[in-house]
């Protein structure tokens, strides 16, 4: 399993990395002891990090250009700012990559598979959890206490669908593009069907509500 530091000071922000991250594989750590970095960084040794630049008693510029003396792992900047001189700062510090505050889940896990992609020999797992399941896209099922239930391959697609906007709405027709290439040929009730398919295997398995749907905009599921 890839272990995450997570260094930002706003704890409602790094719960919500940690929790992100975590339901994608990986296991974070968060920051306690804001003077010590690099002492922390030694303890965990993670295999990237996400360092927030504005931190109590020194900035992650700082904390980076101490890591990158004594390691080439990844570091991520985390920052309100959007001022391209901030970016360049990172860069030029030894930073990997930048993300922007407020943090869209979506885009922090694509730039996190990116990095560990260039630093090290990573595939992304093809299983992702949720409602305590797990998702194993590769064999088309999911495994919960203990037991395999078998999905379809439109129900494994809108499942698969619904992970990949964790937290966000999946419209109706943007479900009908990823099942069949193109929307203007299928009966709407014909998505209706497959849905109702995907929450009836969940549901053999204990996971019924996991799946919610959204009057008028589409479906979401509960991580």
């Amino acid at each position: 399993m890839v272990r995450i530091f997570i260094v930002e000071d706003d704890e409602v922000i790094a719960r919500s990395v940690a929790e992100t991250l975590g339901k994608w594989g990986f296991e974070a750590l968060i920051a306690s002891d804001f003077s010590d970095i690099l002492g922390a960084f030694h303890e965990l040794a993670p295999q990237l990090v996400i360092m927030d630049i504005s931190l109590p008693y020194y900035n992650g510029y700082y904390w980076c250009e101490k890591i990158r003396r004594e390691s080439s792992a990844p570091i991520i900047f985390l920052s309100s700012r959007s001022d391209t001189a901030d970016v360049v700062m990172a860069v030029n510090m030894g930073g990997d990559d930048y993300i922007y505050k407020p943090i869209d889940p979506e885009l922090m896990i694509a730039k996190v598979q990116a990095v560990l992609r260039r630093a090290y020999d990573y595939e992304p797992s093809a299983r992702s959890r949720f409602c305590g399941a797990e998702f194993d896209a590769g064999a088309s099922s999911v495994l919960f206490e203990g037991k395999r239930y078998e999905l379809t391959k439109n129900e494994s697609r809108i499942l698969g669908a619904l992970l990949g906007k964790r937290g966000g709405i999946v419209g109706r027709e943007e479900l009908m593009l990823k099942l069949w290439d193109s929307d203007e040929f299928v009966d709407d009730n014909t998505l209706t069907v497959n849905i109702n398919r995907l929450r009836k295997t969940l549901a053999s398995a204990g996971l019924g509500d996991c799946v919610k749907t959204h009057k008028g905009q589409g479906y979401s599921i509960d991580a």
